[in-house]
């Protein structure tokens, strides 16, 4: 439970988490931006035709939704390197994924470059996990509807868990779960955040680390993961660095 002190708002932990319309939030594996004040979830959701949604809050308790930014019906627009467009494979069914494909742990980031937000995650067939690919979505607003530009394997890559860091320079990075979950790769992104520059460094190889989350404070890099136990509980563990590996600074 959290308490403001100035604007009170408390989290109850063991209960369902509903929207300010009283709808249960589905925003799960998701990540948050914050913006003009607001606080912005992305997350799955694997109702009917819903693959990511979106929430807003002011203060971490009550949240807003605000559209289903990424559907099996979301646009589709290839970019400039090889990609699948595919949202609804033929081969698809419905094993507890809900319908089309299965993504899994969005994450959004803004490039100031473009005006865009940029959308990675992890991109399943909807039968089994043997594709192992990143995908990509963007937007020009927050929170609307995002154009699906289409999945893929980095660098010849498996991707499944990931997560997005933003570096202070705008630099982006992407890391991901591969070689059937025994590494975390870490890639850098293109100036527009659409694409992989370049694959900089493989952590902790054999170690079989999932679930990754990077930060950065007081100039120091800490990046949490898991270990790959599937349902069963583990410990977690973190790591710390005083530079950037990908970008070679001091």
């Amino acid at each position: 439970m959290m308490e403001n002190n100035l604007n009170t708002a408390v989290i109850q932990n063991g209960v369902p988490l509903m929207d300010t319309n009283g709808n249960p939030v589905h925003a799960h594996g998701g990540h948050m931006l914050f913006e003009d004040g607001f606080y912005y979830w992305f997350g799955e959701n694997r109702t009917g035709r819903r693959k990511v949604s979106c929430y807003r809050s002011a203060n971490l308790a009550d949240w807003e939704w605000r559209n289903d930014v990424l559907t099996l019906d979301s646009p589709v627009r290839p970019i400039y390197h090889r990609t699948s467009l595919e949202l609804e494979p033929g081969e698809a069914q419905n094993r507890g994924y809900g319908k089309g494909a299965v993504i899994e742990r969005p994450k959004v980031l803004y490039n100031a470059l473009t005006g865009r937000y940029v959308m990675w995650m992890h991109w399943e067939n909807g039968r089994d996990y043997s594709d192992a690919r990143c995908a990509i979505a963007d937007c020009g607003t927050i929170d609307g509807d995002y154009v699906f530009r289409g999945s893929f394997n980095p660098v010849g890559n498996m991707s499944r868990d990931c997560t997005l860091f933003q570096d202070d320079d705008g630099t982006a990075y992407f890391l991901a779960a591969a070689r059937e979950n025994a590494d975390l790769i870490m890639y850098r992104l293109s100036p527009d955040y659409l694409s992989i520059e370049e694959q900089v460094k493989t952590l902790w190889p054999g170690q079989a680390r999932e679930a990754p989350a990077l930060m950065k404070r007081g100039g120091i890099y800490f990046l949490i993961s898991s270990a790959c136990t599937g349902w069963l509980p583990n410990q977690g563990a973190y790591a710390w660095a005083g530079s950037c590996p990908a970008a070679g600074r001091p």
